[in-house]
Parts: structure tokens; C-alpha cells; sequence
């Protein structure tokens, strides 16, 4: 009843607060509505010369004058990409690594990531120099934007397909620290996204697109309104679209309907739950440990003879690689979504030196992901942590061919069987569907104050957002109705209906179907309070310029909870195991900004200035933190400016991962006890692993590939903290501005950035490496065993205990030519060169550095070198662009250093300005991944890494755009 009253007063808040200001928008916008509407005009951007708040700094400047490593994407280059999602833009920036996007089809194959944050299809981030989307900052207009939900935990990051595309004008990414000016998260840079704000008329476009499969059809249809009255000082702009995404299933693509990229039968990399199941016995008469499955499929009782198991009168055979289970096909290699967002922008004055303006956003998302059937286990190797580890299956059931009670070894029964896996094929595909709202208001009021001979200005922005996310899942097991189905018949009684799991596909019969399974119901939420206020001016003037300020307070309350259905949280469900999770983080912080001018129009310093900033922030969970940034911009003559800043960061713990109850993530790991005699392992490995349980004969093989790992929140977390140092420059000859040259720029940063005290488990990778290696007790005591040797769990909880460091060069070049004939060439070449990424993390002895630079660790590549480039033609009623991507190769340590090969992908775009209605219509066509190019192949990842790569095949397009 609590939960439900402080729900209830937060949609309260948010109706009033998004009541308040559409109610002053409406009013103010029907003041203007006699004015005429002609043209359209979304330039909010000031004009040359004209001061405003940039990217980066509180303190007013002009933005051409910014000393910062700016990037900036406008509507224009999301609108040459064919994209329909601006995160799938952002994630093709050279310095961008990737994150979370519609290629991702992950729920129910690995289970929820350790930062309790968990996966939801159809959600897109941002992961800036390869430290993590949760160090990458995102803004709206200068603002925080809410965390996402995934209806599987708490996220620690924005999902950007939750802001409407409509109402977009540009990017700037922020490639440096700014942990000082914005607070905790800004660590590897910040993704401020700017939003139409000015505008006359309506502006329009619709987009359909598809693979040249014809699957994966997209649409994307926009529209925008916008009113200006200079004279009354009111802009009015207001927006919708809606963005369909079909799916593309991995069976649809020959070359990756197998686990492994172009295989055509299975191999090791298929699973062991098989429709003819798996199953890990004692012989009755003999006690012999037997590996089976059937060699038919018989659809009642099967025939097992003790004497001879897999002789030819009975129904059972050796279980071989060749009798593993394909998931794949049925799995996404695109995920299909549906997104409907809706905004308003309004600004007014209030009178000659204060404006009220306010924002207002609604955003749904529905989206889908799918597994393969079910795989369940049950038995003591099962793993899965829960009741269907310790079901015994009756003698009296009349499916069981065995002629003696299973058991795992409970009450002190002796243990005869270990492992039974049988896919659920009757009940067809695991299929997630979710379904995000998210609502968001702020409202700001700004103004200026004369003071002496200059002006201070001041802003006060209040901010209150929601999302929710509830997700449904259909094939779940409640492991308490099949404990009752496959025990006693004699207790089986009312619903309860016999279950067949020792049947081959289609022994399990609806009546089955319908008792033993349940369609589970998730659920997650956020929210967010903001309030902060700002005020800036000059000090003083100094002989090189004024000296600027910049102070502010901010605080900012942020809630989120998960609730999962309540046969998961009670332990009893047969797909990843949950529980609730409910926390809420409060933070006061206050800071101050000098931006200090040391020496102009001198020799050798036509301009030289320094910046400092301090940021003190004080978290209810976490503590306290002081970071401070310190910086240089020097012009030794006009066609050259040089810049060094020095920055201290920080990132206060998430929710998920304050709070997060245990979870598991099922991730791919070759334990390197699996047939130690037969796969190289040194006598040192062999006898550790005899040490911890396993046996000595080398019996033991792992039984998939799929390891059960548990991680889970930690209160006790700290902040992590970052040390991070940019020294660049921008050259931008005179003899290249303008006139017979055109116009050309050159810029470089060398960057390099430490985190410390990085919140992180230690990976189960290194614990079994430890462990086995040698005989590490911290690394061990967090791996259990079964008797035969399976790993049932591997535990890490999260700790503040690694170090990161990402190191590289930024290097762009724009060109922009004079008009030739009746048009101009441009040219974008933007690259990333990756020096160092390294994990350092804790052992028994010492620490672990782990190098990543030029390898895969499935599903995130750590390429040397990407680069981007983008020649175009424009005119008047003309353009056309073609864009190169190159990605370096990278290399697969975990799979004999396979060489996933370098990859060039070419997109091409035409456009023409239609003869009719003054140049009002535009149409365009365009290819991306003109050459077909498929995805360099990727073991670890299944196929291909989503987040480095394009889906294989060309995707086509055609858009109209209309403005009035």
C-alpha cells in the first residue's frame, strides 16, 4: 500500500508540473497566434560573436572561440547516416565504443549483467573510450536526462531511444572530463543533445528502409511545428514521430543460423538441451555413471535396458556432440521495436530581463527479444540455484524408464543421477516483450542582472522525469508444479498433470504445458528530481579580457526499483533467477568555474588563458567527493590554437549496483578443468583442479558452454574516482578560410584517462585461471562444485577494486571547399587511434593487468584504430555523399588468437530538391553498406560483435522531407 501512495504522489507531481507549464506555453503561444507561419528557421544555435553557454563550461562565450575537443553532429549528418535511431549514429563516432543497440538479443541468453542494471531489448547507450556507458554523461540542453528501465534491474545509464528523435537539432560530444561542471558520470566525456528550440512552420519527413533480404523494415516518419514572435519574445515548437524497426531472425541468414559463424552442423558450441534430452545417470544394476540421450523419439515411455543402455532394444544411446541442439535460428540478429515520442518546447518573457521556457517529453517504447526454447535443467550439475536443483523424479511416474526413484542425494538418499536437460520445444520460443514509457518536464527560468558596467546572468531549472518499464515472458517453468509433476502420482492430483521429460519433441502435451508453466510479469522504474541554479559574469576585466565566473547548487534525487514476478522472486522459476530491488540516491553539490585571461595580442600569445573549476558533492549513500580541473589555451598566432587540461572525475555508485539483490549472468567460459587430460593442462592445473573437487580420472567435461555466475549488489561501494589529461590543438590556416582554398581545419588530442577504485567483480574468466592456476584462495572459495566436477556457481560480488586506463589519439580533419560550379565539396575525416586499454584487478599474490587494445572480449571489440570519413557534393537542389568506416583487426585471445580481419564499410546518399512547390520537398535515396560487406567473424560473440559491426547486407532506403 506504501509503494502504491508514493507512486500515486509522484504521477501526481509529474501532472502538475507538466499541467503548470503547458498551461503558460498555451497561454503564452495563443498571445501569438495571429502572427503568419512561413518558412522554417530551427537555427538555435547564437550567432558568431553572440555569448552563450557551451558544451563544457557554464561560463558564457562564444562558441567559436570554444578551447574545448568538441564534436559536434548536426541534423543534417544524423539525416546522411539513414539511421533511425541517433544512438546507432553516436555509436559510429571513431572514440565512441559501442553499448547496448538494437542488434542486442540478450534476455534470456546471459542472464543480467553484474552492475544490477539489467537488459532490456530495444534500448540504446552510449559508451564513450570504452570505459562503460555509465562513465558517459548524457544531457538534455545542458540538463540531466533520466536513467533508462529495463523491466530486469535498475540501470545505471540513459537509454537515448527513450528521447524522441523529432526533436533533435544536434549533438555535441564532449571528449573530456567534466566532472567539475555536470558531477558524478562524466568521466570518459559528455553527450549533450541539443533540441529544437526555434522554428517557423512545419518540418516533415518520412522514411521506409529495408535489407535487401527484404526483412528488417524500417520506418521513420517525423514532424515538427514551431511559432516565433521575436517582438513578444515567445518561441513555440512542438513535435511527434514514430519509428517502426522489423526484425531480421538469425535463421533467415544461412551463415548464422549455427552458433558459430558459417558452421553448417553442430559442434561443442550447440547445447546440450536437446529436445531428445540429456541425461546424466547411474546405471541401475551397475552404478556406472551414463551419458544419454534418445535414440529415437518416442512420444510415451521410452525403453531403457539396464543390462545394455545403449544397445539396440532399447531407446537410449551415448549422448555425442552431434546429438547437441541448434538455439540459434530462432534467436534475433535484429530486434524489432516501436517507438512513439512526443515533445514541447516553449520559451517567453516575462518581462524585459527574465524568460521562462519549458520542456516537456513523452516517449514509448515496445520492443521484442527472443531465445530458444527453454533449456531445463534439473539435477545437482544443473546449476541453477534453486528447487530444480534438487528435484527427485519418482519411480511411479509413469514416464520414467529407469525403474527407480532419481534423486539427487537429498534426505540421505544416495545421488544417482546428476544432470537431466531436455528442451522445451512444445512450448515454443522464450519471447520477451517490453513495453518503456517515459515522461519528463523541466522548466527554467533565466534572466540578467546589470551589474557595474557588465551583466550577470542567472538560470533556475527544476526537473522532474519518470519511466517504467514492464516486460512479459512466455515459457517460463515454476519449478514447484514440475517438482509435483515429476514426483509421486499418487500426489499429483487436481490440475496436476504428469510431466514427460524423458519423452523426445512433442511428448509434452498441452495439459502438461498448461501446469508446470507460467507467463512471467517484471517490472521496473525510475525517477528523477533535479533543481539547480547557476549565475555567471565577468569579475573584472583584466588586461588580456574579463575574468569570468561561474558558480551553481544542484540537487538531485534519483529512485528506482525492480520488482520481478513473484514465482521468480520466490525462488521458483526455471530462467534467470531474480529478486526485488528498491533503493534511492540524494545528492547536494555546489561548484564554481574561472575561466582567467593571461595575455593577448602579444608575440607568440595572441591569446593565452586558463581555466579552473571545483565541484564539491555530497551523496546520502556514498559520501563526499571534491573533484577540480585545471586547464590551458594557447594561441601562439591566429592559425593555431594549443590546449592541455588536467581533469579529476568521479562516478557515484548506481542504484542497480548499490542495491541490486543477487542475479545470475550466464557468460561463456571454458573451465580449464574440462578433460584436463586431454587439453593440455599442466600437471600444476590438473592437480589444483583434483584439489577443488574434480575427479581424478578426468572424467569430468563441462557440459556447456553457458557457466552460471552470481553477482550482485554491494551498499558498502565508494565512488570511483579518475584522473584524466587531454593536450591538443586545432589548426585552422588563414590561407585556408574562405576565398580560392575554401575553408580547412586540422585537429589532434592526445588523451589519457585512469580510473581507480572502478566498481567491478572479478571476472569469471580470471577467478577459474586463478583458481586452477594457482590454487588462489579468494578465487576458489568463490567457485563451487558438484561431485562429478560441473561448476553450479561462480560468485562475485561487486567491490571497488579495479583500475582502468584508456589512452589515445583524436585526429580530424573538415574541409570545405568554394563554390565549383554550382556547388560545394566537403570532406570529414574524423579518427581514433587506441594506444591502451587496460583492467588491472586484484589477485591473492598481487594484481592482474589485462590488456585489451587490439583484441574481442565477446561483444565488445577493442579495435587500434577506427576512422571515419565523409565526402560530399551539395547545391541547391542537389547533394550526394558517400561515407567510409574503417575498423582495424582485432584478435580473440580466448579462442587461439583468432583474427576477427579488418573491415571497410561504404554508405552512399543522394538527394534532390524537387522542381515543384519553391524547393520545399526533398527526396533522397541511399545504400549503406554499399558493398555488402558481412561482419568479420567473431567466436566469442556468436556470430558477429553488435557492437563494432553492421548487420551483414545492404540496407536501402528512401526518404521524402517537406517544410512549409
Amino acid at each position: 500500500m506504501r509503494s502504491l501512495t508514493i507512486m500515486a504522489q509522484r504521477r501526481l507531481l509529474f501532472a502538475s508540473a507538466a499541467a503548470f507549464s503547458l498551461a503558460i506555453a498555451t497561454s503564452a503561444v495563443a498571445q501569438v497566434a495571429e502572427a503568419s507561419v512561413a518558412g522554417t528557421d530551427s537555427n538555435s544555435a547564437s550567432a558568431p560573436g553572440e555569448d552563450i553557454v557551451v558544451t563544457g563550461s557554464r561560463i558564457r562565450r562564444d562558441p567559436l572561440a570554444q578551447a574545448a575537443p568538441l564534436t559536434t553532429v548536426d541534423s543534417a549528418d544524423i539525416a546522411r547516416t539513414g539511421l533511425s535511431s541517433i544512438a546507432d549514429v553516436l555509436q559510429r563516432l571513431p572514440g565512441s565504443a559501442g553499448g547496448l543497440n538494437s542488434r542486442f538479443n540478450r534476455s534470456g541468453n546471459n542472464g543480467n549483467p553484474p552492475d544490477g542494471g539489467g537488459v532490456g531489448a530495444g534500448s540504446a547507450e552510449i559508451d564513450l573510450r570504452y570505459l562503460g556507458s555509465r562513465r558517459t554523461l548524457v544531457l538534455l540542453d545542458g540538463q540531466r536526462y533520466i536513467n533508462g528501465s529495463s523491466a530486469s534491474g535498475v540501470p545505471g545509464a540513459v537509454d537515448i531511444n527513450s528521447i524522441p528523435d523529432s526533436m533533435v537539432e544536434r549533438i555535441e560530444v564532449l571528449r573530456d572530463g567534466a566532472s567539475t561542471i555536470y558531477g558524478s558520470d562524466a568521466i570518459a566525456g559528455v553527450v549533450n543533445i541539443i533540441t529544437k528550440k526555434r522554428q517557423n512552420g512545419f518540418v516533415a519527413s518520412a522514411q521506409v528502409g529495408a535489407y535487401d533480404e527484404g526483412d528488417g523494415v524500417t520506418q521513420n516518419y517525423q514532424l515538427s511545428w514551431g511559432h516565433r514572435d521575436d517582438d513578444a519574445g515567445v518561441s513555440f515548437v512542438a513535435g511527434a514521430n514514430y519509428i517502426k524497426q522489423g526484425s531480421v531472425f538469425a535463421g533467415d541468414r544461412p551463415y548464422y543460423s549455427f552458433p558459430n559463424p558459417g558452421e553448417t552442423a553442430c559442434t561443442s558450441s550447440c547445447s546440450s538441451a536437446t529436445p531428445n534430452g540429456r541425461f546424466i545417470v547411474n546405471n541401475p544394476l551397475t552404478g556406472e555413471s551414463l551419458n544419454l540421450t534418445l535414440r529415437s523419439n518416442p512420444l510415451t515411455r521410452p525403453r531403457f535396458v539396464p543390462i545394455d543402455p545403449t544397445g539396440a532394444n532399447g531407446d537410449f544411446k551415448s549422448f555425442t556432440t552431434a546429438d547437441r541442439y541448434n538455439f540459434r535460428p530462432v534467436n534475433y540478429l535484429l530486434t524489432p521495436n516501436e517507438r512513439i515520442g512526443a515533445f514541447i518546447n516553449f520559451s517567453g518573457d516575462l518581462g524585459d530581463n527574465v524568460k521562462f521556457s519549458t520542456k516537456v517529453i513523452y516517449n514509448r517504447r515496445t520492443s521484442d527479444n527472443q531465445a530458444a526454447p527453454l533449456p531445463l535443467f534439473v539435477g545437482p550439475d544443473a546449476g541453477n540455484g534453486n528447487l530444480l536443483d534438487t528435484i527427485s523424479i519418482d519411480r511411479t511416474n509413469p514416464f520414467n524408464p529407469f525403474g527407480v526413484t532419481l534423486s539427487t542425494g537429498a534426505n540421505g538418499v544416495p545421488a544417482n543421477y546428476a544432470f537431466i536437460g531436455r528442451r522445451f520445444v512444445e512450448n515454443g520460443p522464450r519471447h520477451y516483450s517490453q513495453r518503456v514509457s517515459t515522461m519528463y518536464v523541466s522548466s527554467t527560468l533565466e534572466g540578467q542582472i546589470p551589474i557595474g558596467n557588465g551583466t550577470w546572468y542567472w538560470d533556475a531549472t527544476a526537473i522532474h522525469a519518470e519511466t517504467e518499464a514492464k516486460q512479459k515472458m512466455q515459457g517460463n517453468v515454476n519449478a514447484a508444479n514440475l517438482a509435483v509433476a515429476l514426483g509421486p502420482v499418487s500426489a499429483c492430483t487436481g490440475a496436476c498433470v504428469p510431466f514427460n521429460i524423458f519423452g523426445g519433441a512433442g511428448s509434452i502435451t498441452q495439459a502438461m504445458i498448461d501446469y508446470v508453466t507460467f507467463d512471467q510479469r517484471d517490472r521496473s522504474d525510475q525517477s528523477l528530481t533535479d533543481a539547480t541554479f547557476n549565475i555567471t559574469g565577468n569579475l573584472l576585466s583584466l588586461p588580456a579580457g574579463p575574468l569570468g565566473l561561474a558558480v551553481g547548487y544542484e540537487f538531485r534525487r534519483q529512485a528506482g526499483s525492480f520488482t520481478p514476478d513473484p514465482i521468480v522472486s520466490a525462488g521458483l522459476g526455471s530462467d534467470i533467477p531474480a529478486q526485488p530491488t528498491a533503493g534511492s540516491i540524494n545528492a547536494h553539490e555546489v561548484y564554481g568555474e574561472l575561466s582567467i585571461p593571461l595575455l593577448k595580442d602579444i608575440p607568440f600569445f595572441r591569446l593565452l588563458e586558463g581555466s579552473f573549476a571545483a565541484r564539491y558533492s555530497d551523496y546520502s549513500t556514498s559520501g563526499s567527493k571534491t573533484t577540480m580541473k585545471a586547464g590551458i589555451s594557447w594561441k601562439p598566432i591566429d592559425d593555431l590554437r594549443l590546449r592541455g587540461t588536467w581533469a579529476q572525475g568521479f562516478r557515484a555508485p548506481s542504484i542497480g549496483e548499490l542495491f541490486g539483490t543477487p542475479s545470475r549472468f550466464d557468460g561463456e567460459v571454458i573451465d580449464p578443468c574440462s578433460g584436463f587430460n586431454s587439453n593440455g593442462a599442466s600437471a600444476t592445473v590438473r592437480q589444483n583442479c583434483v584439489t577443488q573437487g574434480v575427479p581424478a580420472n578426468g572424467s569430468y567435461v563441462q557440459n556447456g558452454l553457458q557457466l552460471p555466475i552470481l553477482t550482485g549488489g554491494n551498499r558498502a561501494l565508494k565512488s570511483e574516482t579518475s584522473e584524466s589529461w587531454i593536450v591538443g590543438g586545432v589548426y585552422s590556416p588563414g590561407w585556408a578560410r574562405g576565398g580560392i582554398v575554401g575553408n580547412l581545419s586540422l585537429e589532434a588530442d592526445y588523451y589519457t584517462i585512469k580510473v581507480d577504485d572502478a566498481i567491478s567483480s572479478i571476472g569469471a574468466d580470471v577467478l577459474l585461471a586463478n583458481c586452477t592456476g594457482s590454487n588462489d584462495p579468494v578465487a576458489c572459495s568463490a567457485i563451487t562444485r558438484s561431485a562429478t566436477g560441473q561448476i553450479t556457481q561462480i560468485r562475485g560480488l561487486l567491490q571497488n577494486i579495479a583500475s582502468i586506463k584508456s589512452e589515445g589519439i583524436d585526429a580530424i580533419l573538415t574541409y570545405r571547399s568554394p563554390s565549383i560550379g554550382t556547388g560545394t565539396i566537403g570532406l570529414t575525416w574524423a579518427n581514433n587511434y587506441l594506444l591502451e586499454y587496460s583492467t588491472t584487478l586484484p589477485t591473492a599474490t598481487g594484481s592482474q593487468k589485462l590488456e585489451r587494445q587490439g583484441t574481442e572480449r565477446g561483444d565488445q571489440a577493442y579495435p587500434r584504430f577506427k576512422s571515419n570519413s565523409t565526402l560530399d557534393w551539395s547545391s541547391e537542389n542537389f547533394l550526394a555523399s558517400i561515407t567510409g568506416r574503417f575498423i582495424s583487426k582485432v584478435i580473440e585471445p580466448a579462442y587461439d588468437n583468432n583474427e576477427i580481419k579488418a573491415t571497410i564499410y561504404l554508405d552512399a546518399q543522394v538527394g534532390w530538391n524537387l522542381p515543384f512547390a519553391e524547393r520545399r520537398f526533398m527526396l533522397t535515396l541511399g545504400v549503406n553498406n554499399v558493398l555488402g560487406k558481412r561482419a568479420p567473424d567473431c567466436l566469442s560473440c556468436g556470430g558477429f560483435d553488435p557492437t563494432t559491426y553492421d548487420l551483414p547486407d545492404q540496407f536501402g532506403y528512401v526518404r521524402l522531407g517537406a517544410k512549409f
